[in-house]
């Protein structure tokens, strides 16, 4: 599973839409409304890499109300839970 964190900044009067509305995207696994620097905070876990571009930029970046993303590639999760497991769903790697 191939981890991306996007850093989004959204119009201040529609941040709850612009959350609902990127949480039902496919390849966006949450989204964080959170305080500081930036309005939300998306989770993008998809299967083949070149996937990210395609949600960040096909889809995220082209949600209405969307202004700016900054978007960060995990190179490697350290959890207590086993992510991969999480979010397998029984089918084998295509790889």
């Amino acid at each position: 599973m191939n981890t991306a964190i996007v850093h989004i900044d959204c119009a201040t009067d529609s941040i709850p839409e612009v959350a609902e509305a990127l949480a039902a995207l496919d390849g966006v696994s949450e989204v964080y409304s959170v305080a500081g620097n930036v309005d939300l905070i998306a989770i993008v876990r998809v299967p083949k890499f070149d996937d990210i571009a395609d949600v960040i930029a096909g889809k995220i970046s082209k949600t209405p109300g969307v202004l700016n993303t900054e978007s960060h590639i995990a190179f490697r999760a350290y959890s207590k839970h086993d992510l991969e497991d999480a979010f397998a769903i029984g089918l084998p790697d295509v790889d």
